[in-house]
């Protein structure tokens, strides 16, 4: 009885899922190598105009009064429509001052985004079709908060879309991009416009679906295990075989026996990618003894505008003039001002108020500060590493190398990693990512260091997963139509037995 319920509710969930369940696969060998389109920091600094020194005209302390801001958190020196702009961020508010005439940016007009348009494609907008839009569409489903947009399109497939409100470029897709998204992303995520703009169905569509395939692998796990023969006590083609299955059952079993478990396991990870369960990170509550805000603080303090007075922004910009400058961020670190120049993503100069530029921040210098916000005897390791590892690394080798690791000994194993070009907290982890690091990227994305690091080992072992991944859900749905069709039969007047041709085979004497 008990396994009759199992096959009868493996058989109903293939009928019900295995369209949905057949996405995956396929999608996730795209996903490999071709993103969800989206406009990055790096992709604004790559595009950003360098800034001049001779632009730059106003003063900081004149762009600020002119804010209105008091004690912003966040000051910038960047471009904006191809201008030198002083950007003051407070929380959500920001405040835009162009420092070539002291103005207060206020409004952005149709001519500034088309300004701002031909820039970002070098395209000429004398040929794009500009729409307005009003609610979200495919390309624009996290962008709900910078609505209305422009949308820009031009013949060689680019789509641009511009923010009316801020003037920023919120969204870039081409030809190529939207293509390998409708291959990979969308039907990965369930990414499809009229779901996923319900935030909340849409996640409970992707939770319970997920569920459904891990409980009906793992169903499929036992009916096979159950009926398989290792003595071969059937017959197929006239000889012992340890399936009872011909046909499609029978590829069915053998693939579901082989990626059965991995179907389960990628299912059950992909599930947790939406945080189903309450989780709590940190350990034990005290377990941290350094938490990583106080160390973030430490190393980016609050800023004190007051500290930049004997070195303006400008001046600055003059002592990296043989450099492409695109942005100058005044920052704090370890309670003393500094200048941080981006000149392309992922190079920059740091420019202290008394000193002269260097590449980085000195790694030495920053562990000190670490030590003396943790307490020296808290740290158990604390070391600069030039290669990713098993808790910090990256496929496509974009996250910044060197770091600065620091490993603490609570109970939350808490670790960091530190960016000595910005002073910044990349990474962390601690016992209560347990579950996030290898439950859902080891599993998801198979990245365990014995074979992430070995490429293309790691290639070739994810695509065989998934195209037997594929091979079991195509034979699940063939199954699944022949259920439907003698189903449906019936229900047409074919009172007669219609017979499975993937019945169990005659047991050998």
């Amino acid at each position: 009885m008990v396994f009759r319920v199992l096959i009868f509710v493996h058989r109903w969930l293939g009928v019900a899922l295995c369209v949905l369940f057949l996405l995956w696969f396929p999608s996730g060998i795209v996903m490999m190598y071709w993103d969800y389109p989206s406009v990055t920091p790096a992709d604004r600094i790559e595009r950003a105009t360098a800034l001049r020194v001779g632009d730059i005209k106003v003063s900081l302390s004149d762009a600020l009064a002119t804010s209105g801001m008091t004690q912003p958190r966040q000051v910038r020196l960047s471009t904006f429509d191809r201008r030198p702009v002083y950007r003051f961020r407070s929380g959500r508010d920001e405040a835009i001052v162009y420092a070539d005439t002291g103005e207060l940016h206020e409004l952005v007009t149709r001519a500034m985004a088309d300004r701002i348009a031909a820039a970002w494609t070098s395209r000429s907008v004398s040929r794009p079709e500009v729409d307005t839009l009003n609610d979200v569409d495919q390309w624009t489903l996290q962008q709900r908060a910078a609505m209305p947009l422009w949308k820009y399109a031009w013949d060689d497939g680019q789509e641009l879309y511009i923010s009316q409100a801020s003037g920023e470029v919120v969204q870039h897709t081409t030809r190529s991009s939207r293509f390998w998204a409708y291959l990979g992303a969308i039907p990965h995520w369930f990414y499809f416009t009229p779901l996923r703009k319900h935030g909340p169905q849409w996640s409970s569509v992707v939770i319970w679906s997920s569920g459904i395939a891990t409980v009906s692998a793992l169903i499929g796990i036992v009916i096979g295990l159950w009926m398989y023969s290792p003595a071969k006590r059937y017959r197929y083609a006239g000889k012992p075989t340890s399936i009872p299955y011909r046909g499609q059952k029978r590829w069915h079993t053998v693939f579901g026996l082989i990626f059965g478990l991995g179907a389960a396991t990628w299912a059950f990870s992909g599930m947790l990618s939406m945080d189903p369960f309450p989780t709590r990170s940190g350990g034990p509550a005290g377990g941290r003894v350094a938490p990583v805000g106080d160390i973030q603080q430490a190393l980016r303090g609050r800023l004190q505008l007051a500290a930049f007075g004997s070195k303006e922004p400008r001046q600055a910009l003059e002592e990296l003039r043989d450099a492409p400058v695109k942005e100058i961020e005044l920052v704090t670190v370890g309670r003393s001002p500094f200048y941080l120049a981006t000149l392309s993503p992922g190079d920059t100069r740091v420019v202290p108020i008394d000193g002269t530029p260097a590449p980085q921040f000195d790694p030495d210098w920053l562990m000190n500060g670490v030590s003396a916000v943790a307490g020296a005897n808290q740290i158990a390791d604390m070391r600069v590493i030039d290669t990713y590892d098993r808790y910090y690394l990256d496929r496509r080798r974009e996250r910044p190398l060197p770091v600065v690791l620091a490993r603490f000994d609570d109970t939350a194993r808490t670790r960091i990693y530190i960016d000595p070009k910005t002073a910044r907290i990349v990474a962390g982890y601690d016992a209560g990512d347990w579950m996030n690091r290898w439950l859902y990227h080891g599993l998801h994305s198979l990245d365990f260091p014995w074979l992430y690091e070995y490429r293309p080992l790691w290639d070739v072992v994810v695509i065989a997963f998934m195209v037997g991944g594929t091979a079991l859900c195509v034979t699940s749905l063939i199954l699944a139509w022949r259920v439907v069709g003698r189903r449906l039969s019936r229900l047409a007047g074919n009172r007669s037995p219609v017979a499975d041709p993937d019945d169990l085979v005659p047991q050998a004497p």
